[in-house]
């Protein structure tokens, strides 16, 4: 099983591409089996929190793109 839990100790929100290489190490894992119910349940809700990690940075980067593609230009 791949080890997943470093990061998901940590009480600070891990960047885009911790939660993005966390999320796809638990992706590896569970396709690869060889867990208990337990673990695997485990792995899918830490993957879940993961995964909402990773779209409110993608929405917090959108967001910004948007301001500033709508801020008028100085030139």
């Amino acid at each position: 099983m791949a080890d997943v839990s470093a990061a998901s100790t940590s009480e600070e929100t891990p960047s885009y591409e911790s939660a993005r290489d966390e999320l796809a190490a638990i992706v590896v894992a569970l396709e690869g089996g060889g867990q208990t119910l337990e673990q695997a349940l485990a792995l899918w809700e830490r993957g879940e929190v993961l995964a909402a990690v990773c779209q409110r940075w993608l929405d917090n980067a959108r967001e910004r793109l948007e301001t500033a593609r709508s801020a008028p230009s100085d030139t």
